[in-house]
């Protein structure tokens, strides 16, 4: 399915939920919807799926102008965060109900391997009342993939399930998607969430779209500050510098030399740092400033470092589990390469050049 929006915007009473926007999804892959609560993902949702009509603009499907059709009339499977489940049928009846629609020959075995891949198969025979949340949540998704529909519309379908099971069916969803069968638009809050479903991402602040592109090139290129902060995690360290010859100059005097484009103005700037650019061991050609640990988190097999520095509050994500003390001398290093820079406008001025061997992935 080829589905577009054409200049659609959405207003109730005196409020505006989305600024006029277009977008046009591409055919067969992932489109995640990024964006904080009350971006505007799920109103940007419901118009796609035909729930709500917007208050201006067109949303073409195949080429066809389908703004004012019901979504009953639409081929459409959505599963929202709350999930959505028939109570008097058991699971595997929830499951097969869309494959029964269609006429599907196969239907128990169909059923066995979609709850399989969710890991549901063993409550095939209970009704969802007598299931948790996030077992509730995977038979709603697996009724949406068993429905087979051209438009498939997930609105945060893995936040009500515990941390090791989200991941896990990040992965499986990664492979299901993959096929290319449906059009699936994704809804998410989780930068981590977008980059593993790879695709497209558009990333939305307030009901604008902000920046729309292959997931890779909007995190390595975000065209804002808007879009940086949106698709950092953790958040991107901002540090306010100065143009100045050869480079920019950061609070306490430090110089990363780099080149910026011609048109560059004289006067303030914002450095964009990312976490994971921070390093304890320095390297020929860094830049480093030393601080005071202030926090110490351990996730996973990553440590982030809170660090207080004459540049700002800063956060290092360190490879591996490293204990400090707080209060502890640290000394932080940089690439100035891996820098971003940021007119005073807030649009994007400089970005860290890509390897050629990475511009094709992550």
């Amino acid at each position: 399915m080829q589905l577009a929006l054409d200049s659609i915007s959405k207003k109730v009473g005196a409020q505006t939920w989305l600024y006029d926007m277009s977008l046009s999804l591409h055919s067969g892959a992932v489109t995640v919807l990024l964006g904080a609560t009350q971006a505007g993902k799920t109103s940007l949702m419901r118009i796609m799926a035909g729930l709500d009509v917007p208050t201006a603009g067109a949303v073409m499907v195949d080429g066809v102008d389908v703004t004012g059709m019901p979504v009953r009339e639409r081929n459409v499977a959505m599963v929202y965060q709350q999930f959505i489940n028939y109570p008097s049928m058991k699971v595997a009846a929830n499951i097969a109900s869309p494959l029964k629609l269609r006429g599907e020959k196969n239907i128990d075995a169909q059923v066995r391997e979609i709850a399989s891949r969710l890991h549901i198969d063993m409550f095939l025979d209970r009704y969802p009342a007598e299931l948790s949340g996030g077992q509730q949540q995977r038979v709603a998704l697996a009724r949406a993939l068993a429905k087979g529909a051209p438009l498939m519309l997930l609105d945060e379908p893995l936040v009500n399930l515990d941390y090791k099971l989200r991941e896990e069916l990040r992965e499986e969803l990664t492979q299901l998607f993959s096929t290319g069968q449906s059009t699936v638009v994704y809804a998410t809050t989780e930068p981590g969430e977008a980059l593993l479903l790879g695709g497209y991402t558009a990333v939305l602040h307030e009901g604008r779209l902000l920046q729309y592109g292959p997931t890779a090139e909007v995190f390595h290129v975000p065209n804002s500050l808007h879009v940086a902060r949106a698709f950092s995690d953790p958040p991107m360290n901002l540090v306010a510098a100065t143009v100045v010859p050869g480079g920019v100059q950061l609070p306490g005097g430090a110089v990363l030399s780099m080149a910026l484009p011609q048109h560059t103005p004289a006067g303030g700037v914002t450095l964009g740092i990312r976490a994971s650019a921070l390093r304890e061991q320095a390297r020929e050609g860094d830049v480093s400033v030393s601080g005071r640990v202030e926090l110490a988190e351990i996730s996973g097999s990553d440590t982030f470092v809170h660090v207080a520095s004459p540049w700002g509050e800063l956060v290092a994500q360190l490879t591996g589990v490293h204990y400090f003390e707080l209060g502890a001398p640290l000394a932080l290093h940089l690439d100035p390469e891996q820098a971003y820079v940021f007119g005073a406008d807030d649009r994007l001025v400089r970005a860290p050049e890509r390897p050629l061997a990475a511009q094709g992935g992550r």
